[in-house]
């Protein structure tokens, strides 16, 4: 007599053991919804022959059949195929809320798990995004000092590198140019620096290949506030440009804010510094900071 293969025992084991977790799991489903094999059978359109071998693990399990089963248990089948029982399991639920989250809430997850998978990619650099007169570079200046930390503006970068003023770069390069110029900046500076905060201007958010290198890169963080303040803190700066011939500049930056609000939301994290100080916003991004571990402990003074 011929001895069967040890494959074969192993994939015989195999489908032994799965029919058994099926059946357990049915039969858990059935008593947690007080219904008997019959009711169970009618709901499903199947045999009550045909559960009572399920729920035994026994017979050939008919991938129709047990999806018909598992919806009249009101279960996704993965709950009974899944190696990981779903009842004791974080998994189950975890995925459950993941398809009825919103886009940006299953974008934020994605990158959390990305940063898992590759634990140093961001290292220790910050990068805070908003509109101007948020308070990026403000801010970005007063706790890059108090934890030690280089502060840049991109913008200067991105001067440096095109050896001429912005202005100039946008005239002789016009937008694309720009853009380009803008996602060099941002390689340089992650490929130079291993902790660093840095203040993008508003519009990165528009262009895919220098927000992607942010949000791969870069611990990202909204700087938000109301457009009525954005007005207020520019104007205070002693910069007139956004009312300077523009009556209606209040709904123009409105309206670029709403444009944004989507890709902006994309951050990491959100600091809100609407009706806050300068120091209560200060110590509320040195909280997010510290909280979260952005910068080591050890490279605080």
């Amino acid at each position: 007599m011929t001895e069967p293969r040890p494959d074969t025992d192993m994939s015989h084991d195999v489908a032994n053991e799965l029919m058994e977790q099926v059946g357990v799991r049915v039969r858990r489903a059935r008593t947690a919804k007080s219904l008997s094999r019959r009711e169970l059978s009618e709901i499903a359109d199947v045999s009550p022959r045909y559960i009572a071998q399920m729920e035994a693990g026994q017979g050939n399990i008919s991938i129709v059949l047990l999806s018909r089963v598992a919806h009249a248990l009101e279960i996704g089948i993965e709950w009974l195929l899944w190696p990981e029982d779903p009842w004791f399991s974080p998994v189950k639920d975890m995925v459950d809320r993941y398809r009825v989250a919103d886009r940006q809430t299953r974008e934020r997850i994605l990158r959390i798990l990305d940063d898992q998978d590759a634990p140093n990619a961001k290292a220790s650099r910050i990068c805070l995004i908003g509109l101007r007169g948020a308070g990026k570079s403000t801010l970005g200046r007063l706790v890059a000092k108090v934890l030690d930390t280089p502060f840049i503006e991109l913008n200067q970068v991105i001067q440096d590198l095109g050896g001429m003023p912005i202005s100039e770069i946008m005239a002789l390069y016009g937008p694309e140019g720009y853009r380009q110029f803008e996602a060099d900046a941002l390689n340089h500076i992650k490929d130079t620096y291993t902790s660093v905060i840095v203040a993008a201007a508003g519009g990165v958010v528009g262009e895919t290949s220098s927000f992607d290198v942010i949000l791969a890169n870069f611990h990202s963080i909204w700087v938000k506030a109301s457009p009525k303040e954005h007005m207020e803190r520019v104007l205070a700066q002693g910069d007139t440009r956004p009312m300077a011939g523009q009556p209606q500049a209040m709904a123009q930056l409105e309206k670029i804010l709403a444009s944004r609000e989507a890709s902006y939301a994309k951050s990491d994290y959100t600091l809100d510094t609407s009706k806050r100080s300068l120091e209560t916003s200060c110590k509320d991004l040195l909280h997010i900071i510290k909280t979260s571990h952005l910068i080591p402990t050890q490279a605080n003074p």
